[in-house]
C-alpha cells in the first residue's frame, strides 16, 4: 500500500466496498488499512462492513436485508465507489451494477493512486 506524505483533499467521498472473508478481525483490519489508503488518496472513505456488523446481525433475515437497504442508501450519496483488493465477491458485483445505473464512477483503489 503506499503511503503519501499529505493528502489531498477533495469535495468527494468514497463509498468503499471490502470483501469479507475468513475471520471477522481479519477482514476488519484489512478494511481499515484500505479505507486509509482512500483517506490519503483525499477522499473520505465509508465502508459500510466496518461499522455494520457492530449493530446489525446478518445472520437475521430482516437484518440482513436492512444492511443491504443501508448500504444502497449510502452508495447513492457517493459520487465515486472505489473497490479495493483482489478479491470479488458477488456484494462487491452488485455495488458496481448498481453505480453504474446510478452514474456513480466505480474505479478501483489502484486506479485512483495511479493517477496521482
Amino acid at each position: 500500500m503506499s503511503q503519501s506524505a499529505a493528502p489531498v483533499y477533495r469535495d468527494s467521498g468514497g463509498y468503499t466496498p471490502a470483501a469479507w472473508y475468513g475471520g471477522d478481525s481479519e477482514n476488519a483490519e484489512l478494511a481499515a488499512q484500505y479505507c486509509r489508503a482512500v483517506y490519503e488518496a483525499g477522499f473520505s472513505p465509508i465502508c459500510p462492513v466496518l461499522y455494520l456488523p457492530l449493530f446489525l446481525n446478518d445472520a437475521v433475515p430482516e437484518e440482513h436485508k436492512s444492511g443491504i437497504d443501508i448500504s444502497r442508501d449510502l452508495l447513492r450519496r457517493f459520487r465515486v465507489l472505489m473497490v479495493c483488493g483482489h478479491n470479488m465477491t458477488e456484494a462487491m458485483k452488485n455495488d458496481i451494477a448498481v453505480a453504474r445505473r446510478l452514474g456513480t464512477t466505480a474505479t478501483t483503489l489502484e486506479g485512483i493512486l495511479r493517477k496521482k
